[in-house]
């Protein structure tokens, strides 16, 4: 969040403290600087000295570099364990240390990440704020199985489960997807039993949002990667290969899909949404006998009613 124009940041940063502390229950340390890389070191201050309030203010540089003499170098936002270990064998302990040594020759020695992260340090601001998340790579849903799948109809009902939510999380994000992945494996930490893992993808010539085209291409792999006589723990769908919804390619000579129909999908998310109501395809079944077990699932309290706790 940029708060450049605050005039009482500190102030505005116990308000957020203590607004999510409310709202959720939730403990959180805010930290507040010019740069991301700062912030992160305000925010591991806010976390680790309670003297704090739970918030810090490192806009002011003489903070800073009293503050960065204590954090060790592997504390640092982006430098991770090999990194500081390289970095302590060059005499480079501290996020201090680090921000005074040579730019150029670590960034022969690493790469400009490092020496982006260097210039954070020192106040100038090399990574951009994202005021929203970007948009997927790549879309996975899988589960593990609360019972062993060994019928090809149960892992129909749930590949067709997890391309749904998949197909939903693409419209979400107003994506397309042209690439379609199906994976299916045994349980590898169970050697006594037949093991089996295979995966299967293709690219369709349109890329696509509807659940009905994405799922009618998992259920052409599945088929593919199918062998009966084995107890399958896990399965899984990958959507990647994405194009914006609203600049989505066509071909030429490609018959016109005649089941995509954006309003429909735009409905049925809708309803779904709402929680008014379900709307999904046959295909995912009423009962799903092979779910993942959710007997020791933590309560939500933030947003379920039946789960507040009662008070006697």
């Amino acid at each position: 969040m940029d708060t450049s124009g605050i005039q009482d940041q500190l102030g505005f940063g116990f308000q957020i403290r203590n607004t999510v502390q409310q709202w959720t229950g939730i403990t959180v340390g805010v930290g507040i600087a010019q740069t991301k890389t700062l912030a992160k070191l305000a925010n591991h201050a806010a976390k680790k000295y309670p003297a704090t309030g739970g918030v810090v203010d490192l806009t002011d540089r003489t903070r800073q570099l009293k503050l960065m003499q204590l954090v060790p170098v592997e504390d640092i936002w982006g430098v991770g364990q090999r990194i500081s270990a390289r970095l302590h064998s060059m005499g480079i302990h501290t996020a201090f240390e680090l921000a005074h040594a040579d730019q150029k020759h670590l960034r022969q020695q690493f790469s400009v990440v490092l020496e982006r992260t260097i210039e954070e340090l020192n106040g100038k601001s090399c990574i951009e704020l994202e005021e929203s998340a970007p948009a997927s790579k790549q879309i996975i849903r899988s589960r593990s199985f609360g019972t062993r799948i060994t019928e090809l109809a149960q892992m129909r009902q749930a590949i067709c489960e997890f391309t749904a939510k998949a197909g939903e999380k693409l419209r979400e994000e107003n994506l397309s997807a042209k690439r379609v992945s199906v994976f299916i494996r045994t349980n590898a930490f169970n050697p006594s039993e037949p093991q089996y893992s295979q995966q299967a993808s293709t690219s369709l010539i349109t890329p696509t949002s509807d659940t009905r085209d994405l799922v009618a291409t998992a259920m052409q792999l599945l088929e593919i990667i199918w062998k009966n006589g084995y107890r399958y723990s896990k399965g899984g769908i990958m959507l990647d290969d994405f194009s914006s919804e609203a600049a989505t390619q066509g071909d030429l000579f490609a018959q016109p899909s005649t089941q995509r129909n954006p309003a429909l999908m735009k409905v049925i998310d809708e309803i779904n949404r709402s929680g008014k109501g379900r709307v999904f395809l046959a295909g995912q079944g009423i009962r799903q006998d092979w779910a993942m077990q959710r007997r020791f699932l933590s309560p939500a309290y933030t947003t379920r009613w039946s789960d507040l706790p009662t008070v006697r």
